[in-house]
């Protein structure tokens, strides 16, 4: 039988050589734009933000493709896939001198980014002909073809200057089709696909070969990838722009230099591979990050004029980097950048052997996505700050996250191992006499927890819940506050001097809605890692960030729009928690009050938006906290307001809600969980089916929150919209606090076929009184929609736990008794916390949807009918699967009391 272990040195040494060769040219194909996009930017008069695209656009698609790519070359060899990627990207290379328009331009740079998935092809094909021993070395070997770029970069402005950059395009296709067709001639099929063919073996299945993404680990491995060579594509994209802006110097040296920088960044690669062999892949890492930290801080700091006022008179003096300072320091920091990245890629095949091309696929992508999005990134931070070394500033920030993943990861491993052992140890050494190990123990947590058992639940399980429950709802309360409350500082910023675009000042209105979304997804699996108590605590602690940053920010018109777009980011903050607070809640109530408790929960803390809505109108007019809250904002027609109060008034509440959090709440022993137990829930249907049901309904109450006073301002000018307002969201909250019993009463399926219903029916009213222009009549149908949402988010979320009980022991029948209750807590707890956060993104899409469909047609009503078709989509979904004859909850839902469905759920 063949394998790695029994080819022959030259069969290795061949396919080592022609993939090193051919990922080098396609290297240097995918890099081309650093410098023909230079002409091609005057050539266009593109700004920094265009060319940013442009330059990064080809990235995008050897990102993306390499997911794929890696998968094929396991399933048909890395001789023919090499062969027919780089004959298809020499076709785009060659098609990019037909260009004729900035489109067409990033039309045939999205081809060219074929050469970029090069790189997992390759290491999937070399890895199969190399022992285990050996694979860092070779595959450093390999990846030292990144010197591609230091090829485009050295001998490309000559051709251009020569030739022009037509030429460079031409040249570098003939090239990359040749290697092409001389590797599918040259090379061997790997030993693993010879033995495969030989046996008549299958190939490994799609399903099989994504298996190992779902481990937290491979993700990790991917933000370490994405800046060890998503930063180091993206500086070698943008160097020779930047070299030529700071420092003045011509194209051919801009380029010399930028190559100085990816030749270091590519030739120590295999260098990185013997270390990594000799050491180990995690000490390289450390080497990396923290010379890496140390360069970038250098880097990062920009050109600076210092008064200094001393005894006799002002001391001035300035800092700034010379050019051949800069371009030392880059060349360090590329040296331990091909050294990381060598590193990152001994872990995959040592890990994931039978794997090595769906992990290095995604680790790859990852990657190279960071060669697509940091150029972007670049580009609007110059854009935003005027600041060139703003990008280094931003590489700082993305390795102090890598680093610091990376160590609390292994000390978590060491203490898995150890964990006993340095719980007897003391924190300092002169503490030895002193420490006592019992300390340590985690305090309240709550190692049996069965509010299943009517008993437990009388004696000890309900005062322990409602406890928990009454100090999680006014930190929910204080968390939808925060989150909202940029809506309401975005609209008075004009009036108070601050001169921002309309277009800015829609972005900073949207960003709080995309983050809390987004973090909702993260937040949705923290309590089983950390703990309900310490995670409500900390969540909620991080609300002070946004609201003391806004107190501070909007006192003076100076400050930079770059802090308020952070604030808007950290306000999601705000909208995270939620995921985090229900799923935390869930765990302490029996399925019979499960439903009820969510919709207390949640129903008070969504309340939080109106409370926003009412309040901070009201502070914002007077000196609440006097002289310790600054000085008041003078408006434009003479008035006065103290807009940080919209920050300010926050805090004290924020702090008595984290005390009572840590001192009050309790963990769940039994509710512990890794992300890749929780991971599990990715696989199963009604997990994303649930997300289209409560996207319908807290999708809904979000979303029009945001974007019901402007439809009203805009449809009925006259009215005055700020005076009602708070109404939508109040009716919303206390509609969802107040109905979860009937859920648990009737069953959540049957109440959510029935909102759907309803919702629909109210949304053609909004759209029949928007055409008769009645306002009294939108607003009734806009109050009966937002009750609906309420009713609605009550029941999808009572539907959660009923159908996991139905579904965990059919599709993990190995489980004992407990093992299955606490599988379906857990499943149910990450499902119920990852429907919000998809569910969440209507705070962003409704609002866009009002303002996309007012721009196309002059009217919200093509907004308003897109909603009603979701509507009749959901109302589908849940009579064919949960409520028809037959449907999954239609036993359960129909002629049984809630102890019935409580006691017997799976029957």
């Amino acid at each position: 039988m063949q394998t790695a272990a029994t080819v022959t040195r030259a069969d290795q040494t061949r396919a080592l050589r022609l993939s090193t060769i051919a990922f080098t040219a396609c290297f240097a194909v995918w890099t081309i734009f650093s410098i023909i996009g230079v002409a091609i930017k005057a050539e266009l008069g593109l700004n920094d933000t265009q060319f940013g695209l442009l330059v990064a656009t080809p990235i995008l698609t050897g990102s993306v493709t390499r997911l794929f790519l890696g998968v094929w070359t396991e399933k048909y060899g890395g001789r023919l896939v090499f062969s027919g990627q780089m004959i298809l990207t020499a076709l785009a290379t060659w098609a990019l001198t037909l260009a004729n328009s900035y489109v067409m331009y990033l039309v045939a740079a999205l081809g060219i980014g074929l050469a970029g998935g090069a790189f997992i092809i390759g290491v999937a094909y070399v890895s199969r002909w190399y022992e285990a021993g050996r694979q860092g070395t070779a595959l450093g070997i390999f990846g030292a073809g990144n010197v591609g770029a230091a090829v485009t970069k050295f001998v490309a402005p000559f051709v251009m200057v020569a030739y022009g950059w037509h030429g460079v395009a031409y040249a570098w296709a003939e090239a990359l089709a040749l290697i092409g067709v001389l590797f599918f001639l040259l090379a061997k099929d790997d030993p693993e696909l010879v033995e495969r063919r030989r046996t008549g073996a299958k190939a490994p299945s799609l399903a099989q070969q994504f298996a190992p993404l779902r481990n937290l680990q491979v993700w990790r491995f991917s933000l370490y990838y994405f800046f060890v060579f998503g930063a180091f594509v993206a500086l070698a994209l943008w160097l020779p722009h930047y070299l030529i802006d700071v420092y003045g110097i011509d194209v051919r040296f801009a380029g010399m230099a930028a190559a100085s920088f990816s030749l270091s960044a590519s030739l120590f690669r295999a260098y990185g591979g013997v270390l990594s062999d000799r050491f180990g892949a995690r000490k390289v890492l450390y080497w990396t990050f923290g010379f890496a930290l140390l360069f970038l801080f250098m880097l990062s700091y920009p050109p600076t004029d210092y008064v200094i006022h001393g005894k006799d008179g002002a001391i001035a003096f300035s800092t700034q980097m010379d050019l051949w300072p800069f371009i030392a320091i880059l060349f360090a920091l590329g040296f331990f950048m091909s050294l990381g990245k060598a590193a990152v890629f001994k872990h995959i095949p040592v890990y994931y052997p039978n794997h090595v091309g769906a992990v290095g696929g995604l680790v790859g992508m990852i990657g190279g996505l960071g060669g697509f999005a940091l150029p972007i990134a670049f580009g609007a931070l110059l854009d935003l700050t005027g600041v060139y070394t703003s990008c280094f500033v931003l590489l700082f920030v993305l390795v102090v996250i890598a680093l610091t993943w990376m160590h609390l990861s292994v000390r978590a491993m060491e203490r898995a191992v150890h964990g006993e052992a340095l719980d007897r140890l003391p924190q300092l050494p002169e503490m030895q006499e002193i420490h006592a190990p019992e300390r340590m123990s985690m305090p309240r947590v709550l190692q049996d927890w069965h509010p299943e058992d009517p008993q437990f639940w009388a004696r000890k399980g309900r005062a322990v819940a409602r406890r928990n429950l009454w100090i999680s709802i006014p930190a929910l309360l204080l968390a939808f506050s925060v989150w909202m409350v940029w809506s309401v500082v975005v609209a008075r910023l004009p009036a108070i001097g601050f001169d921002f675009t309309a277009g800015q000042l829609f972005w900073l209105a949207a960003l709080p809605g995309l983050s809390g979304a987004t973090l909702r997804i993260f937040y949705s699996f923290m309590v089983p890692i950390f703990g309900g108590r310490l995670w409500t605590t900390l969540s909620t602690a991080s609300l002070l960030l946004p609201a003391m940053g806004i107190g501070y920010a909007v006192q003076n018109p100076e400050t930079p729009y770059l802090i308020f777009l952070v604030l808007a980011l950290l306000c999601g903050f705000g909208g995270g928690n939620f995921a985090s607070s229900m799923a935390n809640i869930g765990y302490f109530f029996p399925k019979s009050e499960k439903g009820n408790a969510l919709a207390l929960n949640a129903g008070l803390g969504n309340l939080g938006v109106s409370v926003m809505q009412f309040l901070v109108p009201i502070v914002i007019t007077a000196g609440v906290f006097g002289a310790l809250g600054g000085q008041p904002q003078t408006m434009s027609d003479g008035g006065q307001l103290w807009m940080q109060n919209a920050g300010f008034v926050w805090v004290p509440f924020i702090l008595a809600a984290t005390i009572a959090a840590w001192l009050g709440m309790d963990d769940i022993a039994d509710a512990r969980a890794s992300f890749a137990d929780q991971a599990v829930i990715f696989g199963r249907t009604h997990n994303w089916l649930m997300c289209i049901l409560y996207t319908g309904t807290f999708g809904s109450f979000i979303g029009y929150s945001a974007g019901f006073p402007l439809l009203t301002r805009l449809a009925f000018p006259e009215v005055n919209a700020l005076n009602f307002v708070f109404l939508g969201p109040l009716v919303g909250a206390l509609s969802r606090a107040g109905t979860g019993w009937i859920s648990d009463r009737f069953g959540g399926g049957r109440v959510t076929l029935w909102t759907f219903a309803a919702m629909i029916a109210a949304t053609f009213g909004v759209i029949f009184f928007l055409g008769t222009g009645s306002f009294l009549g939108f607003f009734a149908c806009f109050m009966a929609l937002f009750f609906l949402t309420g009713v609605g988010n009550a029941s999808t979320f009572q539907m959660i736990p009923v159908i996991m009980t139905r579904e965990v022991p059919r599709l993990m029948p190995q489980l004992d008794s407990e093992e299955r209750k606490r599988q379906v807590a857990m499943e149910s707890g990450a499902i119920t916390a990852f429907t919000s956060a998809i569910a969440a993104y209507g705070a962003f899409f409704i609002p866009k949807a009002y303002g996309t469909s007012i721009a196309m047609t002059g009217s919200a009503v093509g907004a308003l009918w897109g909603f009603l078709a979701f509507y009749v989509i959901c109302l589908a979904i849940t009579w064919a699967v949960y409520t028809r004859p037959g449907g999954l909850l239609h036993d359960i839902e129909h002629g049984r009391t809630p102890q019935d469905n409580a006691a017997q759920p799976a029957q």
